[in-house]
């Protein structure tokens, strides 16, 4: 999805979850500051892309398809969020899949999904912020790996864990920053790889 589109599908959510009904056309094309024809052509936009369903003949009868309904090929991990590879922050739901391509694609009996790297703590591991960071879903990890740690508040965090006597320490990848120490967490996966968009 484009930042816009993105934007469109936030205020239909947002606008469902308050009133109950579906935004109109003109709704929309208010919200966004564009005429109806623009508004039309993101709708279309979302329903190309599976995320919604629009019928021609019906007022108010825009519905977002769950993305898990949608069919994914077989390099497609979903986007599930963001993950703190600085201080620890909510991991954040978005309908977005990422293609890594035929040679990342997971193996048969493998759940990978993929989180967006934000910070700079574990930049000596080559992960850098923006990095889309590849994960296998597990609930275990050997002392040293660089794993998805949920924290007793709810918050996410991205970190080298290891296991003390009566102490868990999550250890960033960089040398300006100190551990974490907590007295337990769940794990939520591994880290498997790491995909970066180069900018030009």
């Amino acid at each position: 999805m484009t930042p816009k589109q993105k934007k469109v599908l936030e205020f239909i959510r947002r606008f469902i979850r308050e009133r109950g009904y579906s935004p109109t056309l003109q709704e929309i094309a208010e919200e966004m500051r564009v005429c109806k024809i623009t508004a039309r052509q993101y709708i279309q936009a979302l329903q190309r892309q599976g995320i919604v369903s629009s019928p021609k003949h019906g007022r108010r009868s825009i519905e977002v398809i769950m993305p898990e309904h949608r069919r994914r090929s077989a390099t497609e991990l979903p986007l599930v969020g963001r993950i703190a590879a600085g201080s620890p922050i909510e991991a954040v739901e978005v309908p977005q899949t990422i293609d890594i391509g035929e040679e990342l694609a997971p193996r048969s009996g493998r759940h990978l999904f993929v989180l967006r790297a934000k910070g700079n703590s574990m930049v000596d591991d080559g992960i850098l912020d923006g990095d889309y960071v590849i994960i296998e879903k597990c609930e275990t990890v050997e002392n040293g790996e660089t794993a998805v740690a949920l924290l007793d508040d709810g918050t996410a965090t991205l970190k080298k864990l290891y296991r003390e006597k009566n102490q868990v320490k999550l250890v960033p990848a960089n040398s300006r920053l100190k551990p974490i120490y907590v007295k337990s967490v769940r794990i939520q996966g591994a880290v498997k790889g790491v995909l970066r968009l180069v900018r030009k």
